[in-house]
């Protein structure tokens, strides 16, 4: 059963936490100051900026300041701090019958990936795929207003690719289901991945050279999760070489592939990062 925790109204409260790597103040005030001039409330979590590494704190710590996050019912919202790496590493200690029965929006992409579809795994509930606080202001604050714009009215984005390319031409829909393409692979194997069955999955990376991207792109094939698919969208693969050549990778990959392929999906570690829902 999908959960859909309620949207937000002005004066709410917006928890702000680190569940993986570590982050500075001084690179959350310009996204705290936008939230606070919508009206909205926002407070930290209590270990926000500590360091354990790369870490942002140890994993004890980290999962104490998710859990509190959930529990207070004053907190209407969370908005992940940044990515980084992390996240992974508390999915097998989380409470999701805590989720359950205090649902609420959480937002956040790359290695939040983890997390959003742990938590619609296991608890069934909805989450954003959508810029954590570091970034919120990127892209001149469009993706900003989208994902205020979701949080508060619960009205889907429209979704279009200027720069997007067919790889495979055709029709789907479906439930979104996607992110961070290392997270998902890493997340294959284990309990904590949905079914990819009927789903418009979305990948996105950063950093990663072309024989990696291979790599992980195989272990899909491999693992049968891709043939499930109802379609799948290319998000931005920012860093990772000639966007050229990522497209005719996928495109000899997935050449057996029937279903309908598109690149140029505005999300991502680009400029551009529209919120998507996760399970919907």
């Amino acid at each position: 059963m999908k959960i859909k925790p309620p949207r937000l109204r002005e004066g709410d409260r917006i928890g702000i936490l680190a569940p993986a790597g570590p982050v500075l103040p001084e690179e959350l005030e310009p996204g705290l100051n936008y939230l606070q001039s919508l009206g909205f409330e926002t407070v930290c979590a209590p270990h926000l900026f500590e360091r354990a590494g790369y870490l942002a704190g140890d994993d004890k710590t980290r999962l104490k300041d998710l859990h509190a996050m959930f529990r207070d019912r004053k907190v209407r919202a969370i908005l992940c701090a940044r990515g980084g790496y992390g996240t992974q590493r508390i999915l097998q200690k989380l409470d999701y019958s805590l989720f359950k029965q205090n649902p609420k929006i959480l937002v956040g992409y790359s290695d939040i990936t983890a997390l959003s579809l742990a938590l619609l795994r296991k608890s069934g509930m909805i989450s954003i795929h959508g810029p954590v606080l570091r970034d919120l202001l990127k892209g001149g604050g469009h993706n900003a207003s989208l994902l205020l714009k979701i949080m508060t009215t619960e009205e889907l984005p429209t979704v279009t690719f200027p720069r997007g390319l067919t790889i495979h031409k055709g029709r789907a829909q479906g439930v979104v289901l996607g992110g961070n393409l290392s997270l998902i692979c890493h997340l294959i194997g284990t309990p904590f991945l949905p079914s990819f069955k009927g789903k418009l999955l979305f990948i996105e990376e950063k950093g990663e050279s072309l024989y990696r991207i291979d790599r992980m792109l195989t272990h899909l094939l491999l693992s049968g999760e891709i043939q499930n698919c109802a379609g799948l969208m290319l998000g931005a693969f920012e860093d990772c070489g000639d966007p050229a050549s990522v497209t005719d990778l996928v495109r000899e990959r997935f050449s057996s592939l029937t279903m309908p392929v598109v690149t140029g999906l505005p999300v991502g570690h680009g400029e551009q990062n529209i919120p998507l829902p996760i399970g919907v």
